[in-house]
C-alpha cells in the first residue's frame, strides 16, 4: 500500500471514530490520530519522522487546511497555487515548483475553500463564484470557483511574511539605496502623497507598509482594503475598514467607495487605500486633495507615467469628466509615484521614484528623481545595478512646512 492510500485509509479510520454530532477540541483529535496509529501493526517498522508526519497531516486534512498546511505555515513559502485537485505549486525565492501531490478529492477542496471563506465572512459558491478572502495569519487567498473555472477550483495564497519588512531590510535586499530611504521618509514624514505601483508580485503591499512605518504616531491613520493585508505598526490611533460581498440572505455589499465616503467622517490625517482597481481612484483623489495629506494607495502599472495612465481610465470608469479636469485632480493630488517591479532575477526593485509637479496644456508633468540603472550582473547570475538619482525635488513647500528646509537639494 503506498503512503497516499495508506494515509487515506488511516483518515477514514480517525473519522469514524469521531462523533460530527459535537465539537472536539483540537487535543482531542490529535489523542484520536495518535489511538489509530498505534492500532496499525503495519506502521510498527516504520520510522520516527514517517509516524510524526502521518500524524500532523492526518490532523491537518481534519482541522487544518490538509496538503496546504505546512506551506502557509514555511517563511520561505511566499506562493501557493492550487489549480484543480490535482495540480498545485508554491513559490520559493522567485522560483515556482509544482508539488507531487493533490488533495484526496474534490470534496476535499471544497472543504478548505468553504473553511477559508467562512473564516472571515465570505461567501464562495456557483451564484457566487469569485472571492478575496485571508487566512488567519493575514495571507491573501484569492478563489474562483465553477463554473467560471473550467479545470477546477482555483485557489491562489499569497503569502506575507510572519514579521513586517523593514526599510532596512529592504535595503539590505538592495530593492532601494540608503539615500532613496532617507529621501521617502521624509517625504512620508512631512505629508507627501504618494502612490505605489507595480506589476504582480512585485511587492506594492509590502512597500506601503514599510512606508506607513514613518508616520507620525500621534496622528490618526483609517485603512481601506478589498481584504485586509496591510500590517501597520506603531500607530495606535488605527482605524482598518474592509469591504463586505452581498449575500444571499440579504447583506448588501460595501465597497471600496462607500468606505472611502464614510472615512472622510471620521476626522482622519490619512487615508491608506491597499488598492485602487476601478471607480474608487476618484474617490482616492478627492481624499488627497481636501487636506488629507500623506495619503496612500497602491496600484497596477508598467511605469509611473503608465500609472497615471490607468488612473485616468479608472477616474472615468465611476465619473464622466472632461479629461483635463481629471489630469488637473491627479497632478493637484498625488505627489510622488514610487513604482517596483520585479527583474529577470526575481528580485524586486525600487524602478522609479518619480515627482508629479504639475499639469501643462492639458498634460501631467513629471520630474524623475530616482531611476534603477542596470550595471551588469554578478557570477550567480543576480542583476547588479544601483538606484541612481536623477533630480531634485520641485515642490518643497511641505518639506519646508514639516521642519525639514535645506534637507533636499
Amino acid at each position: 500500500m503506498d503512503y497516499l492510500e495508506q494515509r487515506r485509509r488511516l483518515r477514514q479510520m480517525v473519522q469514524e471514530r469521531l462523533d460530527y454530532g459535537r465539537d472536539y477540541t483540537d487535543e482531542e483529535v490529535e489523542d484520536t490520530i495518535d489511538e489509530v496509529l498505534m492500532e496499525q501493526d503495519s506502521l510498527e517498522l516504520c520510522s520516527v519522522e514517517l509516524r510524526r508526519r502521518l500524524r500532523k497531516e492526518l490532523f491537518d486534512s481534519l482541522r487544518r487546511l490538509d496538503i496546504l498546511q505546512i506551506f502557509v505555515e514555511d517563511s520561505s513559502v511566499t506562493e501557493i497555487m492550487i489549480n484543480g485537485m490535482e495540480h498545485i505549486f508554491v513559490e520559493r525565492d522567485g522560483q515556482l515548483q509544482v508539488l507531487d501531490r493533490g488533495f484526496d478529492s474534490m470534496e476535499k477542496l471544497q472543504d478548505v475553500i468553504q473553511q477559508i471563506v467562512a473564516g472571515c465572512n465570505r461567501v464562495v459558491n456557483e451564484a457566487s463564484p469569485i472571492v478575496d478572502a485571508r487566512l488567519s495569519n493575514g495571507s491573501r487567498v484569492n478563489i474562483v470557483m465553477s463554473p467560471i473555472a473550467l479545470n477546477g477550483p482555483i485557489v491562489t495564497i499569497r503569502r506575507f511574511p510572519d514579521k513586517p519588512i523593514t526599510m532596512q531590510k529592504l535595503i539590505a535586499m538592495d530593492t532601494l539605496s540608503v539615500e532613496a530611504a532617507e529621501f521617502l521618509k521624509m517625504l512620508v514624514k512631512a505629508g507627501y502623497n504618494i502612490f505605489v505601483s507595480g506589476g504582480t508580485g512585485s511587492g506594492k503591499t509590502t512597500f506601503l507598509n514599510v512606508l506607513s512605518g514613518f508616520i507620525p504616531s500621534e496622528q490618526r491613520i483609517i485603512t481601506i482594503e478589498d481584504s485586509a493585508e496591510l500590517q501597520l505598526q506603531g500607530l495606535p490611533n488605527l482605524v482598518r475598514l474592509e469591504t463586505r460581498n452581498g449575500s444571499e440572505d440579504g447583506c448588501r455589499e460595501i465597497g471600496i467607495r462607500e468606505l472611502i465616503r464614510s472615512s472622510l467622517r471620521m476626522r482622519p490625517d490619512r487615508i491608506i487605500v491597499g488598492e485602487v482597481r476601478g471607480a474608487e481612484a476618484i474617490d482616492m483623489l478627492q481624499c488627497m486633495n481636501t487636506g488629507h495629506d500623506g495619503s496612500m494607495s497602491t496600484g497596477h502599472a508598467n511605469s509611473a507615467a503608465d500609472m497615471l495612465s490607468r488612473l485616468e481610465n479608472m477616474v472615468l470608469m465611476g465619473m464622466d469628466l472632461p479629461l483635463p479636469a481629471i489630469r488637473n485632480q491627479i497632478a493637484s493630488g498625488v505627489d510622488i509615484i514610487v513604482h517596483l517591479g520585479r527583474i529577470r532575477d526575481k528580485s524586486r526593485k525600487v524602478l522609479e521614484i518619480t515627482e508629479v509637479i504639475g499639469c501643462e496644456n492639458g498634460e501631467i508633468r513629471l520630474n524623475p528623481l530616482y531611476r534603477f540603472e542596470e550595471l551588469g550582473e554578478n557570477s550567480e547570475g543576480n542583476v547588479v545595478g544601483k538606484l541612481q538619482k536623477t533630480g531634485g525635488l520641485l515642490h518643497e513647500g511641505k518639506l519646508k512646512a514639516a521642519g525639514f528646509s535645506g534637507a533636499v537639494s
